[in-house]
Formats: structure tokens, sequence, C-alpha cells
């Protein structure tokens, strides 16, 4: 049987990523390891990525949630440190 942690390892996507995709999403981290990796082979599935997760922070500063913030501006880095092509502007 596959578990989560197999389809983690195999995503293009750290656990951190997944974890804000499923929050973003209100799905499990399970469904939210799938999309996100099939998301990353999409044309422009990166940029849509990072754009998830700085909906997510907005959101975490509108509720005035900084730590969780924090935690996502962290994940975001993280992100376009692995996948540049993901940046706003980006070819």
């Amino acid at each position: 049987m596959i578990t989560l942690e197999d389809v983690e390892d195999m995503s293009a996507l750290t656990r951190a990523e997944i974890d804000a995709l499923a929050e973003h999403e209100h799905i499990t981290a399970f469904d939210a390891a799938l999309m996100g990796d099939y998301m990353m082979h999409m044309h422009h599935g990166p940029q849509r990525v990072h754009e998830m997760l700085c909906d997510d922070i907005r959101m975490a500063l509108h509720d005035d949630n900084v730590p969780h913030a924090r935690e996502l501006f962290a994940v975001l880095r993280g992100f376009l440190a692995e996948h540049p092509e993901a940046a706003r502007g980006a070819s």
C-alpha cells in the first residue's frame, strides 16, 4: 500500500509546500501532494503554486496570524529557491 510519505517523497514539492497547498485548497495532504506534483508539471503550474502560497500569506496577515505568515514566507522562499521559474516575471 502506498503511504502519504511515499507520495510526498515522489512529489516535486516539499512536505511544507504540500501542507501549504492542503491548507489553501482545504484538502488532505495526500490529495495536495498529488495535485501539487501535477501542477508542477503543467504549463504555468509553478507560478500557480507561487500564487497560492502568496494568497495564504496574505490571508494569515489579514487574520493577524503573523507567526503563520512567517512560516508560509519561509516555505515560499524555499519554493522559489528550488523553482525559480515560478517567480513573477520568469519566462
